[in-house]
């Protein structure tokens, strides 16, 4: 695809050749059915539409220096998704299933898997709907599973630069015995106008607090949250905040490089005695961040204008354990033969 300038790439909808779908109905999931077609064809009275009964997944595969194309860690993305689907009644996809689609797609999406070097990925989608119909609130019948693909660019367009965070109090992305540890569409819904006021306000996103105390740190925007102090790696544990796959390989690289790791509550006024604070996941891999302002109290935490060394280091290895410039030690990656 010499017709991509794969630097300019922008975290977007491209389209590609191929996408993969399966069906369950009558208590089974169905062949593997691939298609050039980019709609969908349900029934108006669909649980997806009316009851929220969705799911989707995020996730990566890259061109190494080796040419060879690699896939970060897909079944934690089928385990995940598995999860997800249990906790709103939806028929889980077997993790083969999921697997065995996603490398299929990429298999035939293999031209627009960017070269090694670019900056660039390719992007997978794999989502479940509820398409069976119903006008009374439960689970449907019947269920649609879907994987596309598109080459992708950094999710912040500063790449891995430091950007500016808000934290707000006034919204929450999710409840503490609601969806949040679920990846559905609803939580997301549930920060677009935070978000984007954010945005508005001259931030790349916000950071929401716990929803009963309005002390502790949640989310960041669509990211887990991470900050470095005294070569400790530490991560808010809460009940609304979703399991994120790259953080939990960031736990384990700094735990290679003999940091200690915590998963706990961490309070806002922990956020002065970091010395590197981040965002991480899918998307963004690592978003360094220079700046947090409390959108309610005016209170500026600073991080310096540059990405910390630990943020470095972190950001370099797993992106080396992707692109195949950095020993696999932990058998993460699944090479596409």
């Amino acid at each position: 695809m010499s017709d991509i300038n794969w630097s300019s790439l922008p975290f977007g909808y491209y389209k590609t050749d191929w996408n993969v779908r399966c069906y369950y109905r009558n208590g089974k999931w169905g062949e593997l059915e691939f298609t050039q077609s980019e709609e969908i064809t349900m029934h108006m009275a669909a649980t997806c539409l009316h009851y929220g009964q969705e799911a989707f997944e995020g996730m990566k595969a890259f061109r190494g220096v080796d040419n060879k194309i690699r896939l970060f860690r897909p079944y934690e993305n089928a385990k995940r998704m598995h999860r997800t689907a249990e906790g709103i009644m939806m028929s889980p996809v077997p993790e083969e299933l999921f697997v065995k689609a996603c490398i299929e797609v990429v298999k035939r999406n293999e031209r627009f898997v960017p070269p090694a070097g670019s900056g660039a990925s390719l992007y997978l989608r794999p989502l479940l709907i509820g398409t069976g119909a119903e006008v009374g609130v439960k689970p449907a019948d019947e269920y649609l599973f879907v994987v596309f693909v598109g080459p992708v660019g950094p999710y912040f367009k500063e790449g891995f630069k430091p950007v500016k965070f808000q934290i707000v109090e006034d919204f929450d992305r999710a409840a503490p015995l609601g969806t949040g540890t679920y990846k559905v569409g609803g939580n997301y819904a549930a920060s677009l106008y935070s978000g984007q006021r954010a945005h508005d306000e001259g931030f790349s996103n916000c950071i929401y607090l716990d929803a009963i105390h309005k002390k502790y740190i949640d989310e960041a925007g669509a990211a887990n949250f991470f900050g470095i102090k005294n070569n400790t790696y530490c991560t808010p544990k809460s009940p609304s905040i979703l399991p994120s796959i790259t953080n939990m390989s960031l736990r384990q690289l700094a735990k290679d490089l003999g940091m200690t790791v915590e998963e706990r509550p961490i309070p806002v006024e922990e956020l002065s005695t970091f010395e590197e604070v981040a965002a991480c996941g899918t998307a963004a891999v690592i978003s360094p961040i220079c700046t947090i302002q409390d959108r309610g109290t005016g209170k500026v935490y600073d991080y310096g204008t540059e990405a910390g060394p630990v943020c470095k280091k972190l950001y370099d290895t797993l992106t080396g354990i992707q692109e195949g410039k950095v020993e696999d030690t932990h058998n993460w990656n699944l090479i596409i033969e």
